[in-house]
């Protein structure tokens, strides 16, 4: 059931093809194995299958973060996923890569909130748990 306002369906929306646009973009470097993909899987002890799985799991995060009915569900993978790529950023490969100014850092903390926005937004959306968290009007 969706019982978004107007105002809300635009936001939700617009932060859906964010959070996908963000995922999307990197997927040319992580499954070419660009040098800065490699040197990352490479410091947290996951390249190449880490570097691999993490575009399958991206790309399928951004798929269902487009699909209507499914956007719940995208942004929950794509939470876990850039949840796990802050953690690596501050455990690990600290906040700026190979010269990169924070920046893959700056989109995964983007990314992450603006799933988690998606996910509060269509809360009610998230398939068999969401009717506990329908809003009433």
């Amino acid at each position: 059931m969706n019982n978004l306002t107007k105002g809300q369906t635009i936001v939700a929306w617009t932060l859906q093809l964010l959070t996908a646009g963000i995922l999307l973009q990197t997927l040319f470097f992580k499954f070419t194995g660009a040098e800065e993909s490699v040197y990352i899987f490479t410091r947290v002890g996951a390249e190449p299958w880490g570097r691999i799985g993490s575009g399958i799991v991206e790309l399928i995060a951004s798929i269902l973060l487009l699909t209507p009915g499914l956007a719940p569900v995208g942004a929950l993978v794509a939470i876990g996923t850039m949840f796990g790529a802050i953690i690596s950023h501050l455990a690990v490969l600290g906040i700026e890569v190979m010269d990169d100014g924070g920046l893959l850092f700056g989109l995964a903390v983007t990314a992450f909130i603006a799933a988690a926005t998606v996910l509060f937004l269509r809360r009610s959306q998230i398939p068999v748990v969401g009717r506990r968290f329908q809003v009433m009007s």
